[in-house]
């Protein structure tokens, strides 16, 4: 009878481990669960609240830089040497206002030769209307030949011929003149001197650069693949050393369609220099005391 009592009271004992090790098991499995099924959703806060998402960022370099059509190189059609440029490096100018002159005086010489010639041909064509009107006159009169009338006709032709001749070539060395006054194409401020009067230059090269400081935007470098992130009107940030953390705020407003290489070499050098990128365009809400072409970082928000 002992015996059996004392199985009796083992027998608990025995199964109580194993019954306490699939509790555990059962409680881990469930919070296993919930944890799982509650990623990537709103998590409630301590109010009771719930929390979005954390937004994506998207991170690149990029400079800023002049709207298209706001920013001109002033170069000549003509190669010669600079008489004068009165303007200097961030003088603000007007459309129109002169801002190079070239040396032309071998042009001008020509073009004063053309008026006087011009000036002749006029009174040989004066002339020749006279002696056509009188020998019209002889010729009703009789007293004069038919040949002699159309001699002098075809003499007015001439002279009218020899007029158009030289009225084009007035009109030519008054183009080529005009071309050796640099006018300003747009409102700006002078931003480079390239060139100085006395120097002799090339046609084509630039000898200033005038910009419209007032329309500028953000290009920005975005890795190729971010791209598909990307979506016009999206928020930017814009900051740049030494103006502090705070930044300037901007909105993404052109997305090219091709990617190409990289311009600007990554100021981290475990960054690839090789890199295929996106030149996205920012518009800045407000102006900026940045200068053209100067570096900065651009924080994009990312479509998820």
């Amino acid at each position: 009878m002992n015996e059996h009592r004392a199985s009796s009271s083992k027998l608990p004992r025995r199964f109580l481990f194993p019954i306490l090790g699939l509790a555990l098991a059962c409680l881990l499995v469930g919070e296993i669960r919930s944890v799982a099924s509650g990623s990537g959703t709103a998590q409630p806060g301590r109010d009771g609240s719930s929390r979005p998402p954390a937004i994506s960022r998207i991170t690149a370099e990029g400079r800023l830089v002049a709207e298209p059509n706001a920013e001109v190189s002033i170069a000549s059609e003509l190669g010669g040497t600079i008489e004068s440029i009165p303007v200097h490096e961030n003088d603000r100018v007007r459309k129109g206002q002169l801002l190079v002159l070239l040396r032309a005086d071998d042009h001008r010489a020509a073009l004063a030769e053309a008026k006087a010639r011009s000036a002749e041909v006029e009174a040989d064509i004066r002339l020749a209307e006279l002696e056509v009107e009188r020998s019209r006159r002889l010729l009703v009169d009789q007293v004069t030949s038919r040949q002699d009338f159309e001699r002098r006709q075809r003499d007015l032709d001439a002279a009218r011929a020899r007029a158009d001749t030289a009225a084009a070539s007035l009109r030519r060395l008054e183009a080529i003149l005009a071309k050796a006054r640099l006018v300003s194409p747009i409102d700006g401020v002078v931003v480079a001197r390239h060139q100085n009067p006395g120097e002799t230059i090339d046609r084509g090269v630039s000898i200033l650069t005038v910009a419209d400081l007032g329309r500028t935007r953000i290009e920005a470098e975005v890795d190729e693949f971010d791209t598909a992130r990307i979506t016009l009107g999206a928020t930017a940030t814009i900051r740049a050393e030494g103006y502090g953390p705070t930044g300037w705020s901007g909105t993404v407003t052109e997305i090219p369609l091709t990617v190409v290489g990289r311009r600007l070499k990554p100021q981290d050098p475990g960054r690839p220099t090789d890199t295929r990128v996106l030149l996205v365009k920012i518009a800045l809400t407000k102006s900026t005391p940045l200068k053209l072409g100067q570096r900065v970082d651009v924080e994009i928000a990312g479509a998820n």
